[in-house]
């Protein structure tokens, strides 16, 4: 559990040097893949659309989507749960289902849910771990799509067959695919903490390299 309380800083920072040993000292823990482009997609229906994807902490995984162009909204919060009330303080327990989610707002016709995909799976997540990314561990770091629409999820599980077949991760892919009516925004205080944080030590470690794997990566997605 990440907080913002008097210890965070130094939690986070311990956490910085935890990561940096284990990989060797490398500056980010993260390990990025060029996964393919997508075979399966659809045409711009000429609406805005909404993506929902759950990959560990929401910080990282709101942090790179308001950097893809197309994005016109990434929202942090939670989703896959059957409480009706929600905190970080409870989801943090691992016990209400809920994972930590990004509702992303997105206009189809400068960038498909196809490739928000493949930026999911290149620079976002390890999708090969059950329930922890990087330093975070519990069923509320899971990695999760959640399609808003049956054309999404044929191009999900299309996209998820795709990479199996492919061999594009070492690893059994273990991203699950949900269905759940309900997303809860979270609180304000997370919402664009990288943007606001650019410092804090988790977001240095953990989530900075990700947005610079997007920028390197995807040169035609990135916005600055």
């Amino acid at each position: 559990m990440r907080t913002l309380s008097q210890v965070a800083l130094g939690s986070a920072l311990a956490l910085a040097i935890a990561a940096g040993a284990a990989t060797g000292g490398r500056a980010s823990a993260e390990t990025f893949v060029d996964a393919p482009q997508p075979r399966v997609t659809a045409p711009a229906t000429g609406k805005i659309e909404t993506a929902i994807f759950a990959g560990g902490c929401f910080w990282g995984v709101e942090g790179v989507f308001d950097h893809v162009k197309g994005v016109l909204s990434a929202t942090s919060g939670y989703a896959g749960g059957k409480t009706g009330s929600v905190s970080y303080e409870a989801v943090s327990t691992g016990t209400t289902g809920h994972a930590e989610a990004v509702r992303i707002v997105f206009d189809p016709a400068k960038v498909s849910y196809a490739e928000l995909l493949r930026v999911y799976f290149s620079v976002v997540v390890d999708p090969t771990t059950l329930n922890y990314q990087g330093p975070d561990h519990g069923t509320q770091y899971r990695t999760a799509l959640f399609p808003q629409s049956a054309r999404q999820e044929r191009i999900a599980r299309a996209y998820l067959q795709q990479l199996t077949q492919s061999r594009t991760f070492p690893r059994p892919i273990v991203t699950s695919i949900e269905h759940s009516n309900t997303y809860y925004p979270a609180e304000q205080y997370h919402q664009n903490f990288m943007a606001k944080n650019p410092t804090y030590p988790y977001i240095v470690i953990n989530d900075r390299p990700k947005v610079d794997a997007l920028k390197s990566m995807f040169p035609r997605l990135y916005r600055s």
